[in-house]
């Protein structure tokens, strides 16, 4: 994936003024990035990467070099970008499923072990004295964060105890439970965790 570093357009998509664009808070970046295919194995389901655009948008986002100007990455990029998410999806979900990282089809695993492969960001430290993260190619580089993570929580035993899908039928998302008695149950409780809680008092009532 390559993509040359230069001022983004004014207009660039990314948070918006009723706040970020795209959901986190599933754990991990990857998994993270797995949500990015909203409503997975619905009726509804919603692609929020259908462009370069969208995809340099999730980057500044998520990824460590929000600040950085670049380019949205061309087509042939945002697809590969987007092959990337479902390798990742396929290889947490075979080790969910006992099949285990052996189990994923050979070529998400060369897909996944090429972007991996790939420079990450780097740290720079600024004449204020902060840290900043860098990259010539902040797209490729916050990708193979992306692959990097997926590759390590797919084949770590101790997180993958925690690896949890949401249990809203509506949702799909996988998540990562931190919480100390590893029960819980929703992606986000604010949002299908609360839809949850009202539909119980619906059927309630």
């Amino acid at each position: 994936m390559t993509n040359s570093t230069v001022p983004a357009p004014a207009d660039a998509p990314g948070a918006t003024a009723r706040g970020p664009r795209f959901r986190q808070g599933a754990g991990r970046l990857s998994l993270d990035y797995v949500r990015t295919l909203r409503r997975r194995g619905t009726a509804d389901v919603e692609e929020e990467l259908p462009d370069g655009r969208a995809l340099a948008a999730w980057v500044r986002q998520c990824g460590p070099c929000g600040d950085a100007e670049f380019a949205p990455p061309a087509e042939p990029v945002a697809a590969e970008a987007r092959a990337l998410r479902e390798a990742v999806y396929a290889l947490v979900t075979a080790a969910l499923d006992g099949g285990g990282p052996a189990a994923l089809r050979p070529e998400d695993r060369d897909l996944l072990n090429r972007v991996a492969a790939q420079p990450v960001p780097a740290p720079r430290l600024t004449a204020a004295g902060t840290l900043e993260q860098r990259a010539a190619d902040p797209v490729a580089a916050t990708l193979s964060l992306v692959a990097r993570d997926a590759l390590d929580l797919a084949t770590s035993p101790a997180l993958l105890a925690r690896l949890r899908p949401c249990a809203s039928p509506t949702c799909g998302a996988l998540f990562l439970d931190h919480s100390r008695p590893g029960t819980r149950r929703w992606c986000s409780m604010d949002v299908c965790g609360n839809r949850a809680k009202k539909a119980t008092l619906r059927a309630r009532a």
